[in-house]
């Protein structure tokens, strides 16, 4: 194998055999087509949103705070010095915090998916939602260029049955299918330790 490192002959060989509790942390090739880089929303102190939140009114709900700002420009340098083309397509959750994190990669201009909302506290809305997002998936063309999303953890845990911390989030091969296979776990630095969800 020569000097391939074991953890990525792995990678590239199943990456079956990572999921979920054998995470690997890197390195990825972001820029293999058929790649989604799925993450949390960047570092917003507290839990959900206050009662009586508005979608339309960013003033409503819980948000980004400076080192969450500063988290997310961080993230943005590190996932383009990781190979991604600033020119990337981001999908945002409609949730500002979602929104101002996407904007802040400094990637191209993000889209606003529905398919990747938050269900806190709406867990009528699970099923619902993750059949959209697992659907949309299936749809991306398999060669297609690297894309990133931004959502919530709730979002993740139901994907990958982990916790995410502000700014982590799993890099993905698309199938074709509902299912696509995590490779593993994206990693961001933050000037804190603290979980908030």
């Amino acid at each position: 194998m020569g000097s391939l490192p074991r953890r990525r002959f792995l990678a590239i060989l199943a990456p079956s055999l990572l999921l979920p509790r054998g995470w690997a942390a890197g390195p990825f090739d972001l820029k293999a087509r058929g790649t989604v880089i799925m993450l949390r929303h960047a570092y917003a102190p507290g839990i959900g949103d206050p009662a009586g939140f508005d979608l339309a009114d960013c003033h409503t709900q819980r948000n980004l705070s400076d080192e969450g700002r500063t988290q997310a420009r961080a993230l943005g340098a590190q996932l383009r010095a990781a190979g991604l083309s600033p020119t990337t397509r981001v999908f945002t959750s409609p949730w500002c915090r979602c929104r101002e994190t996407a904007r802040l990669l400094g990637l191209e201009a993000s889209i606003v998916l529905e398919a990747l909302s938050s269900f806190f506290a709406r867990s009528e809305e699970t099923d619902r939602i993750m059949t959209a997002l697992r659907e949309f998936l299936r749809r991306l063309p398999t060669d297609g260029p690297p894309i990133v999303m931004v959502t919530h953890q709730v979002n993740l845990s139901a994907l990958t049955d982990e916790f995410m911390q502000s700014g982590e989030g799993v890099v993905l091969r698309l199938t074709g299918t509902r299912e696509p296979i995590v490779v593993g776990k994206w990693q961001s630095r933050r000037d804190s330790d603290e979980k908030q969800p």
